[in-house]
């Protein structure tokens, strides 16, 4: 069991090292990434070169996931198919990669008394997203009960994750923002270049110790994408109080996934939840990074808003709203 005052008044996340692909991250030191063939014929990211470059400037890096009208992840796309504005200025892409890199990957799988009825959809969504997992990777699982609980640390033996989860069982209050926080934390010690955060829940929440405005500005600092999964129960039978509830769970785990710049999916309890859980296994595969130079130095603790487009239009796009200038 995790004592949540451990990680009370822990420090905002912020990005330490080149290796770290994630929005806000400044550097003004040598970067290696791939890098668009100068002006190719239809140039594709699987044509890139890599180079080093020697920035004078600082650098923002933003995740970004682009999927179709099907919700399946596109690759291949060049830096012509991407605008980045910062502040609503367009900025001028300098790199683009998109590689299937090991990942560190925290799971939050939501095991209080208001997930009893939907065990059975929730397991089967973690199961179902551990078999997209690179070989490389490292996953750790926290379960939310009345507070945090570690099923397992950082590991690559997911067989032995996806037999814990099997054996999963709900009951107790619902620690779900204390658990997510306590997620982001344990992320910080991530060996991987990579980050990225899985939550499975119905989004309730009645035992935390933080408050869900102070998670979301974690959230808005932390070098992490949130992918959710909001399982919810079946509206027939529900008063309207309890459909209130629901309705507020799923909504913050919505805004968990889009301040992040994650993905969000939203099923009943009678939902075939697999397939929703493999396209976010495909999506943390199939990630872009952008770089683009940071516009003002002088702005240090401001909030700079970012908008990324992608050409063609019918494309849809998951990146993080803005950072924190540092």
């Amino acid at each position: 069991m995790t004592n949540i005052g451990e990680i009370k008044g822990w420090p905002a996340l912020r990005a330490v090292a080149i290796s770290v692909c994630a929005t806000g991250c400044m550097f003004a030191q040598p970067l290696t990434l791939a890098m668009s063939s100068p002006r190719s014929p239809g140039g594709a990211v699987g044509e890139a070169s890599t180079h080093v470059i020697r920035a004078d400037v600082n650098l923002v890096l933003v995740p970004a996931v682009v999927t179709d009208r099907k919700g399946a992840t596109v690759n291949g796309l060049t830096r012509d198919n991407f605008r980045v504005l910062e502040n609503k200025v367009p900025q001028d892409i300098v790199a683009l990669s998109n590689q299937d890199a090991p990942c560190s990957i925290g799971i939050v799988l939501d095991l209080s008394g208001s997930m009893r009825t939907k065990l059975r959809a929730a397991t089967d969504a973690v199961r179902a997203f551990l078999e997209t997992a690179n070989p490389e990777d490292e996953v750790f699982l926290l379960t939310v009960g009345s507070r945090p609980h570690s099923l397992s640390d950082f590991t690559a033996d997911f067989a032995a994750l996806q037999n814990r989860v099997v054996a999963a069982r709900a009951d107790g209050d619902t620690a779900l923002v204390d658990t997510v926080y306590l997620a982001l934390s344990r992320l910080r010690s991530a060996r991987k270049g990579r980050g990225a955060l899985l939550v499975v829940s119905d989004g309730m929440d009645n035992n935390s110790r933080y408050s869900k405005p102070e998670l979301l500005r974690v959230v808005e600092e932390a070098d992490v994408q949130i992918y959710t999964i909001g399982i919810a129960d079946v509206p027939a039978g529900k008063k309207a109080i309890e459909l209130t509830e629901q309705s507020r769970g799923l909504a913050f785990l919505s805004d968990l996934a889009e301040r992040s710049g994650g993905m969000n999916f939203k099923a009943v309890i009678s939902d075939d939840v697999e397939p929703d859980a493999l396209k976010i296994g495909r999506a943390i595969r199939n990630e872009y990074v952008i770089a683009y130079g940071q516009s003002s130095a002088n702005d240090f603790g401001k909030w700079r808003s970012i908008q990324v487009k992608v050409n063609p239009p019918q494309f849809r796009v998951y990146a993080r709203a803005g950072y924190f200038a540092q």
